[in-house]
C-alpha cells in the first residue's frame, strides 16, 4: 500500500556530512529518512527555498522536457529498498497514457517538487525504517549517533532504535 508522504526537512548527518532528506507521511507522524547525495540535496533544498537560475539546471531541464513533450509528472512512488538502496518510479503521463520509469529517490523527489506532484512511499518502508515524530517536534533532522555503525548497514529494527536515541545535538542543517 502506498501512503503519501511530504518533504518534512532536509538535514546533514554531521559524522559524515552527508544529506538526508525526511520524509513524513501526510496524514500521520511517521517519517522516512533516505540519505542522498549532495547534489541532490541541493536541488531539493534550492526548490524548497524558492531559488531560481537564468538558464535551467538538470532537473528543472528534465521538467521541461516532459512539459514540451506533452507529458506530466502525477507522482512519484519510492517503493522498496535492496541492499541498502532504495528505489522509485516517475509516474507520467501523455496523451492518456500511463509510463513509469526507474528513478532515484532523491532525483524523484528533485522532480516532484518542481512539478507539483505527490510523493508516495511503501506504507513498508514507513513500517521498517521510520520513527514517530510527536506533536510538539515540528523539524527532524538527522545526525548519527557516536558509533561507528551506518545506518544504511543497520536492520530495521536496529535502524529504528537508532533513530529513537538520536539527540538534538546529533543534528545538522544542510544548505546549499
Amino acid at each position: 500500500m502506498l501512503v503519501e508522504v511530504r518533504v518534512q526537512s532536509l538535514g546533514l548527518d554531521r559524522r559524515n556530512q552527508s544529506p538526508v532528506v525526511i520524509l513524513q507521511e501526510r496524514d500521520g507522524g511517521r517519517v522516512l529518512p533516505i540519505w542522498i547525495g549532495p547534489g541532490e540535496a541541493s536541488a531539493i533544498a534550492m526548490r524548497l527555498a524558492n531559488m531560481t537560475f537564468a538558464r535551467p539546471l538538470t532537473h528543472d531541464l528534465l521538467v521541461s522536457v516532459v512539459r514540451e513533450l506533452g507529458g506530466s509528472l502525477e507522482r512519484v512512488q519510492i517503493s522498496r529498498v535492496e541492499a541498502d538502496t532504495y528505489y522509485a518510479e516517475l509516474v507520467l503521463t501523455r496523451d492518456g497514457h500511463e509510463f513509469t520509469v526507474d528513478a532515484r529517490p532523491s532525483d524523484s523527489i528533485a522532480l516532484a517538487l518542481r512539478m507539483d506532484a505527490a510523493i508516495f512511499a511503501d506504507d513498508s518502508l514507513l513500517e521498517h525504517a521510520s520513527i514517530e515524530v510527536s506533536e510538539d517536534q515540528t523539524v527532524i533532522e538527522m545526525g548519527r549517533a557516536e558509533t561507528d555503525t551506518a545506518p544504511g548497514s543497520m536492520g530495521p529494527e536496529e535502524l529504528k532504535e537508532y533513530l529513537r536515541n538520536l539527540n538534538p545535538e546529533d543534528f545538522g542543517r544542510f544548505t546549499p
